[in-house]
């Protein structure tokens, strides 16, 4: 098929290899798919077709699928024109109907996605006189650069063991294939204001396909498989079904899922909202791999760059937390197909990679301890509705993922932003509530030991994440603030600098940092809503990160950001100017709830800062409008949309409103501390997580993850003690000092030897002891 033999040197199109290939904006309009067994996730934006995933949510195969209209006073691109409405028979069926109309056209399209075959059926439907109808496909199969395309009948391209086939149901009058930028169809009725090329092949470059459609209303359908051939059958099996049968077939498996949504009581408005917010969850879940769902079918600021990973990725973080907002609305099998994942993803040390193609493979390689907690707090939140099936590699997770954190807690290699190491109040309650919600899992030894290591992070809390004389302090009623995070203690703590990385010379000290993380610890039980250094730090966060746009109130992540659009509106980067996060209104609305105040207001920004389609962003525009950029205050600006995290806050917000309390809240936690600092009977040091002073009243562990004598002195080293560890709980190697063994030491110095390697740990250690 497609033999290039055949082809004459006029059939060639010129300007191999076309310009470098993008994406797609990420300003999508819609995401849908079906629930049948087809494996296709299509995006629309600008009223056409973007970015089209096969064979699952990790792999976009095209940048767009638009149209051209022509007609007696010129031609329009439809997608620039930008006159349209979009329009779904309900908010949880994803079957969207686009109306553009011109001064003199109408052209109707609905995206239909086969519920049984990997096609992408397009119904059109052109008004007006004397026009005519052209679609561009551009492929970019695989992500590569260079692909190969063919006019043939149908418009095919390839590469490697990815091919597709766009087929019209009343045919082509004529097709044509190019490079882009330099002999594709829109450079044709750019420089000839008509289609004048029919290029039959173009190879090994960046290709764009044209197909001048032979009637004003039809049915396109783009299909993907592992050859051509495959492809081709598709596409004409897709054509040959009546396009009514295969519509209803997909509005009745969504309307019926729609029957199982429990949504909390809200305004219609609202309600709305909510079930648009599960309907894009759900799209966003894998079919070949259950469970498994992408941060968002878009790649941040896509039309400036060619991504391999994009969105289109698992992160642990962000599919739990969209798993926990659908045990909310009662999707309780959606939550356990997404833990069944997990457990199938996670790392033989425990952890889980910082993100991931849905198959597994990982793309980026930092460590994350929050990543770590979530599935275990997903289970612990599964256990309390009921609905976890205790399977040995249930608990095999739990116990690897608990062990891990026992290990390398409480710091984290990266925070919830991926940008830094150290101690983070978001990570440090999600890694307590673990701790405190796994211990049935284990022996009454190792219970007793987290719950012990639990406390001891609890207690500390404020040590690696509270400042009392930051720069905020100053000219302010305040005792104190949280931080955005310390860096770890061989880096300084709480008294050392934060690198930001997306913005030049962003070295920031960390107690001028702030951020909205510290909310978690009244989310999750470990503090009380009206404890004053949280007040105090809500009003502060209020008055730096908070801006009021024409949509409400919206967050900064934290001060001096430079992820998101440079100042004039141009697109990341690597550096820019960070702006306003409408997940974190979702959890400014947490505590507001918490607080006793009226949390609706969020709520209601939340509702209103999404796009044409009903989608919350990543982020949106904290300035004064862009026009030229399609940038307004308190609306979407270029990176992620949708954001499944923060469409999953939105329900977890609504449900909270309702019930009073947070969704990750779990008994266990509530019960242990209420929202008090415990005083903890043991103290935990470890050069990690080393401390310089303790209360006299307690016991102390100096543990390690190796055999150890410690060698001590009580008097500057006039005499020493020497002690070997015993192995304790989860590998640790430990050495007890009783509150009676240090009642009358002021400091103790110490080092450590290790027997198994023979070394000693060139370095002196101090922990003074306070009355």
């Amino acid at each position: 098929m497609n033999d290039q033999s055949k082809y004459n040197s006029i059939d060639w199109a010129p300007g191999q290899p076309g310009i470098s290939p993008t994406w797609t904006s990420s300003a999508k309009d819609v995401v849908t798919t079906s629930l049948g067994s087809s494996r296709i996730w299509a995006t629309l934006g600008y009223g056409i077709g973007n970015e089209v995933y096969w064979p699952s949510t990790g792999h976009p195969q095209i940048r767009d699928l638009g149209f051209i209209i022509a007609g007696p006073n010129g031609w329009t691109e439809v997608k620039r024109a930008q006159r349209y409405l979009i329009s779904t028979p309900e908010p949880h069926v994803p079957l969207p109907r686009i109306v553009h109309e011109g001064d003199d056209y109408r052209l109707e399209l609905e995206f239909l996605p086969h519920p049984l075959r990997d096609t992408l059926l397009v119904n059109y439907n052109l008004m007006g006189e004397g026009l005519q109808l052209y679609c561009l496909l551009a492929p970019h199969l695989d992500g590569e650069r260079a692909n190969n395309a063919w006019a043939d009948g149908d418009l095919t391209a390839q590469r490697d063991a990815v091919s597709i086939c766009l087929r019209s149901d009343c045919g082509f009058l004529r097709t044509s294939v190019g490079y882009a930028g330099e002999s594709d169809g829109w450079q044709d009725f750019s420089r000839n204001g008509a289609m004048t090329w029919t290029y039959k092949c173009a190879t090994d470059g960046n290709v764009a396909m044209t197909g001048e459609l032979a009637s004003a209303s039809g049915t396109l359908a783009l299909s993907f498989a592992q050859t051509l051939e495959g492809a081709r059958t598709l596409a004409r099996s897709s054509l040959a079904e009546d396009y009514d049968d295969v519509r209803h077939m997909f509005i009745d498996q969504w309307a019926q899922w729609g029957k199982t949504l429990v949504v909390p009581y809200a305004s219609p408005e609202m309600t709305h909202v909510a079930e648009t917010s599960a309907t894009v969850i759900k799209v966003h879940e894998d079919r070949t791999y259950a469970g498994a769902v992408v941060a968002s079918l878009s790649v941040p600021w896509g039309s400036s760059h060619d991504d391999a990973g994009g969105y289109h990725l698992v992160w642990t973080r962000d599919t739990v937390e969209a798993a926990l907002a659908m045990i909310v609305i009662g999707q309780i099998e959606d939550a356990k197909r997404t833990l069944a994942y997990l457990i199938g993803t996670q790392s033989d040390d425990g952890g889980w990679a910082q993100n991931y193609f849905p198959d597994g493979r990982g793309y980026w390689t930092g460590n994350q301890l929050d990543e770590v907690a979530l599935p275990v707090i997903l289970a612990a939140k599964l256990r309390a509705v009921g609905n976890l099936n205790n399977s040995i590699p249930t608990e095999n997770m739990v116990r690897s993922a608990i062990a891990f954190i026992v290990r390398n807690g409480p710091m984290s290699d990266q925070d919830r932003w991926e940008e830094n190491a150290g101690a983070s109040p978001f990570t440090l309650s999600l890694a307590i509530c673990a701790l405190v919600s796994s211990v049935d899992y284990f022996s009454a030894e190792e219970a007793d030991y987290l719950l012990s290591l639990a406390d001891c992070w609890n207690e500390r809390i404020e040590d690696w994440t509270y400042t009392t004389d930051g720069e905020y302090c100053a000219n302010r009623d305040i005792d104190g603030y949280y931080i955005r995070m310390s860096p770890r203690p061989r880096d300084g703590g709480i008294h050392g600098s934060i690198d930001v990385r997306n913005v030049a010379h962003g070295e920031i000290p960390a107690t001028g940092l702030l951020g909205m993380e510290f909310l978690y610890l009244v989310r999750m039980g470990l503090r009380k809503a009206d404890d004053k250094r949280i007040v105090d730090t809500v009003s502060l966060v209020d008055e730096e990160l908070r801006v009021e746009t024409p949509n409400g109130p919206s967050f900064h992540r934290y001060n001096g950001d430079g992820y998101g659009e440079h100042a004039d509106g141009g697109p990341f980067d690597g550096q820019g100017v960070g702006r306003l996060w409408p997940l974190l209104t979702g959890e400014r609305g947490h505590y507001a709830v918490a607080a006793g105040e009226d949390a609706r207001p969020y709520l209601a920004a939340m509702a209103k800062m999404t796009g044409p389609g009903g989608l919350i962003p990543e982020q949106v525009w904290d300035r004064d409008a862009l026009p030229d950029r399609g940038l307004s205050p308190g609306k979407p600006s270029g990176s992620a949309m949708p954001l499944v995290w923060a469409h999953g806050e939105f329900l977890k917000l609504l449900a909270c409103i309702t019930t009073k309390r947070p969704t990750e809240l779990l008994d266990e936690v509530e019960s242990r501390y209420g929202g008090n600092i415990p005083e903890a009977a043991v103290w935990h040091w470890r050069e990690k997580s080393p401390f310089n002073s303790a209360p006299r009243d307690r016991d102390v562990n100096i543990e390690a993850a190796e055999p150890f004598v410690l060698h001590l002195t009580r008097d500057d080293w006039q005499n020493k003690e020497e002690i070997g560890s015993s192995p304790g709980a989860f590998g640790m190697h430990i050495v007890t000092l009783t509150n009676e063994q240090i009642a009358d030491t002021g400091e103790m110095k110490f080092t450590f030897f290790y027997p198994d390697r023979k070394v000693w740990r060139e370095k002196d250690f101090a922990i003074r002891f306070d009355r």
